[in-house]
């Protein structure tokens, strides 16, 4: 798996566009580690990072694109599964809902 990053998450704001914006403290690298850490569910991968969820989305062969999500984007069982294993603090997980 290789992180690629996207324009529509790093600069604000693009005409016509409105994406998630990833902090400037996530690098290409952190990216990276966050793909190779995250837990796949269906055709997504999602990760946590500083209280915060990440969802990869594949664009090309092995390549994939990242960006913040709410935790409401977040499948019930694998958000249910960090808080369980303290991955996330449930403060986290209301601060950052939507």
């Amino acid at each position: 798996m290789r992180y690629e990053g996207s324009v529509k998450h790093k600069e604000p704001w693009q005409p016509g566009r409105r994406g998630a914006l990833c902090p400037a403290s996530m690098d290409r690298h952190a990216a990276q580690r966050l793909l190779e850490e995250s837990a796949p569910v269906d055709d997504a991968r999602y990760a946590v990072h500083e209280g915060r969820a990440y969802c990869a989305r594949r664009h090309g062969p092995d390549v994939w694109h990242g960006h913040p999500v709410g935790w409401v984007h977040v499948p019930e069982p694998l958000r249910r599964r960090w808080v369980g294993e303290g991955r996330v603090r449930r403060r986290d997980v209301r601060q950052h809902w939507d």
